[in-house]
């Protein structure tokens, strides 16, 4: 039975050390692209997958909350739904698979000397080229309705950037955690119907109560969702007390979930 890895010596770390630390961007990138390879493969439709899930859903709630509920009063409704649906959509899909990451990639981890924090982060980037697409066709969709392109887009990378450093968090803890419990799929597909609820996807934040405003604008899914109507439909800055809350619980996010795994990597060869 082989001896269970654990950390490197002083003395191997010292070799190998920086030749990882000077090849962790090609890594990164390697495993980005075969991770979006292998999502798409012996697919017919392929990427257009990216484009086909929002576009469904978005035409679903724009018939239930336009045709059925006729009393819906919300401007560019389907551009408003968008602006949910895409920071929604990444947040589930990237949170899965990056909490799966280090199950899929167990060969890898076993034979090769390999950054362990790489995978899960290079899985939750690999979903940032379903990400980019997606939001192209809400840009689309924002400039049929007639909003055009004002100096706050430049918010716009930033924010979605807050997102991507919030989901990279979640899925270090979340796949750190998936190693010894193994139940995390369930945690997470509770979590993301719960979500679904919780964000403004189809509703304003106009109707959320008072007491509940300060909860949601913590919630960074919830927050990206905010300052993109700000900056998309109504054409001014996310408020500033809304960006810091965006950044704070980003950070927090990751610097937990980077401890978290930190600490629990050790024994990760035992258990893959």
């Amino acid at each position: 039975m082989p001896a269970a890895e654990s950390e490197p010596t002083p003395n191997a770390a010292r070799i190998a050390g920086p030749k990882w630390h000077g090849e962790y961007s090609f890594l990164l990138w390697q495993l980005i692209l075969k991770d979006f390879k292998v999502r798409y493969r012996n697919m017919s439709l392929g990427l257009f997958w990216s484009l086909l899930n929002p576009l469904i859903m978005m035409g679903v709630l724009w018939f239930v909350f336009t045709r059925i509920m006729t009393n819906n009063r919300i401007p560019n409704f389907a551009a408003f739904v968008l602006c949910g649906l895409v920071p929604y959509n990444f947040f589930t899909l990237a949170w899965t698979t990056g909490t799966w990451s280090l199950l899929e990639n167990a060969p890898l981890i076993k034979r090769v000397p390999v950054a362990r924090e790489v995978i899960p982060i290079s899985s939750v980037l690999s979903i940032g080229i379903q990400l980019l697409i997606q939001i192209g066709l809400l840009l689309t969709a924002v400039l049929l309705a007639g909003r055009g392109v004002n100096r706050y887009w430049l918010w716009l990378p930033f924010v979605w950037a807050c997102e991507v450093v919030f989901v990279c968090g979640l899925a270090l803890l979340c796949s750190s955690l998936n190693v010894y419990v193994r139940d995390m799929r369930y945690v997470i597909e509770s979590a993301n119907v719960v979500l679904f609820w919780m964000v403004p996807i189809f509703y304003p934040f106009s109707v959320v109560p008072a007491k509940y405003r300060e909860i949601y604008q913590l919630n960074p899914v919830a927050a990206l969702v905010l300052a993109s109507r700000n900056i998309l439909l109504d054409g001014i800055p996310p408020p500033t007390s809304l960006l810091l809350k965006l950044v704070a619980s980003s950070t927090l996010v990751f610097a937990a979930g980077f401890t978290v795994f930190r600490a629990l990597r050790r024994r990760f060869y035992d258990y893959l």
